[in-house]
């Protein structure tokens, strides 16, 4: 797989981190949910294989069972009462993952190789709360790094029928083909706090994957729905990597004929580069690369197929202008979205996809991005008291 090599020497590094918000410590510790094997635990268990039909593999993964890129899932059904997940040699150590049962908030928890963790028992929040009382239950777990992730070794249920039940595939789906602005770098949970989680796991019942990788350039990137989302161009518009004008404009008119080759019935959305900001007079003004190109290359396969109206009934590749939708203090200190500019950037792009495209936002309780409920608490009051 691409940048395997790259990925290899990066992983050992993301295993823990310092969580800033608003320049304070947020706290990390987690819950412990490592078990020290599985017979010491409970002495009837059904093990799955990692390739058993009843596991769903979200996002990317290779043939080893190794997730990769930006917030690759796993999901299954289960009627049990207990269920833990063993990790391979391959599992970054310390990675964080998040986990939820049905639709509950999601949890957090660093899992390391070789180890075999508990993720639901009767006590977990949400337990049983499905009528009747033996139905399916459903466990999804989420990677939150951009590279080298877990290694699936087996699942393991036991107590009550001690079964997996395989879930249903949505039947939308999409791609979002990125660099480190979409994978999620510098956010508090990366993958799970960028704007790309937001935009498709927010739509609701959609099956997605999010290819994107920090560095990466749409000069040298392939990738590939119902919707592909592109955000590439702002690597290859530094300096440093001499890209010029005309080899991005080529490069993205071949990405979107590999992508529209393999998915002919794929729509296809060009997200506008931000480049950050510069600081103007006593202001601050937004950055544009590749403007001109960016809206040429939507205009290469649009131009013959708008009417005297301006209208199209057969275009399939659509600009989506960031202008005016991020301010400079949505962009942290390394130059990447804070979670409020990716909550932001989501929100926009899943109104753009509801006006342009007709899709119904289905997604209306479970929460999305996790650790976003923030308040101000001045003298144990919240701010939901008028006389605070």
């Amino acid at each position: 797989m691409r940048f395997s090599g790259v990925a290899a020497a990066l992983w050992t590094s993301l295993a823990s981190a310092t969580i800033l918000q608003n320049g304070q410590v947020r706290p990390n510790d987690y819950p412990d949910t490592t078990i020290s094997t599985i017979s010491s635990y409970n002495s009837s268990w059904h093990t799955y294989p990692p390739s058993a039909p009843e596991l769903s593999y979200k996002g990317r993964w290779d043939d080893k069972f190794i997730s990769w890129w930006s917030a690759p899932g796993l999901k299954f059904g289960f009627q049990a009462d207990q269920v833990a997940i063993s990790f391979g040699n391959y599992t970054s150590d310390g990675v964080l993952v998040a986990y939820r049962l049905d639709g509950q908030d999601w949890m957090l928890t660093n899992v390391t190789s070789s180890t075999t963790h508990l993720f639901v028992t009767p006590s977990t929040t949400g337990y049983n709360l499905t009528t009747p009382a033996n139905a399916t239950q459903t466990l999804e777990l989420r990677v939150t790094n951009w590279a080298y992730g877990v290694q699936i070794q087996c699942v393991h249920v036991s107590g009550g029928a001690a079964r997996l039940v395989k879930i249903p595939n949505y039947t939308r789906t999409m791609e979002l083909i990125g660099d480190s602005l979409s994978a999620g770098q510098y956010a508090t949970l990366e993958g799970l706090s960028s704007y790309s989680w937001g935009l498709m796991y927010g739509l609701g019942n959609v099956e997605f994957s999010i290819t994107a990788y920090p560095g990466d350039c749409l000069h040298e990137g392939r990738c590939y729905a119902d919707i592909t989302v592109i955000n590439l161009g702002t690597n290859d518009n530094n300096t440093a990597n001499n890209v010029t004008a005309t080899e991005y404009y080529n490069s993205y008119i071949q990405l979107i004929n590999e992508v529209h080759t393999r998915w002919p019935q794929s729509q296809i959305i060009v997200i506008s580069l931000w480049s950050g900001f510069g600081q103007v007079g006593n202001t601050w003004q937004q950055g544009a690369g590749f403007l001109d190109e960016t809206q040429n290359v939507v205009k290469y396969f649009n131009n013959g197929s708008l009417n005297q109206q301006g209208e199209c009934s057969s275009c399939f590749v659509y600009y989506f202008n960031t202008t005016g939708i991020l301010q400079h203090n949505d962009i942290g200190p390394q130059y990447h979205p804070t979670d409020v500019g990716h909550v932001k950037l989501a929100s926009h792009l899943m109104q753009y996809i509801k006006l342009t495209f007709g899709w119904i936002l289905e997604h209306t309780g479970p929460e999305v991005q996790h650790d976003t409920l923030y308040w101000y608490v001045p003298l144990a009051k919240e701010n939901d008291e008028e006389d605070y």
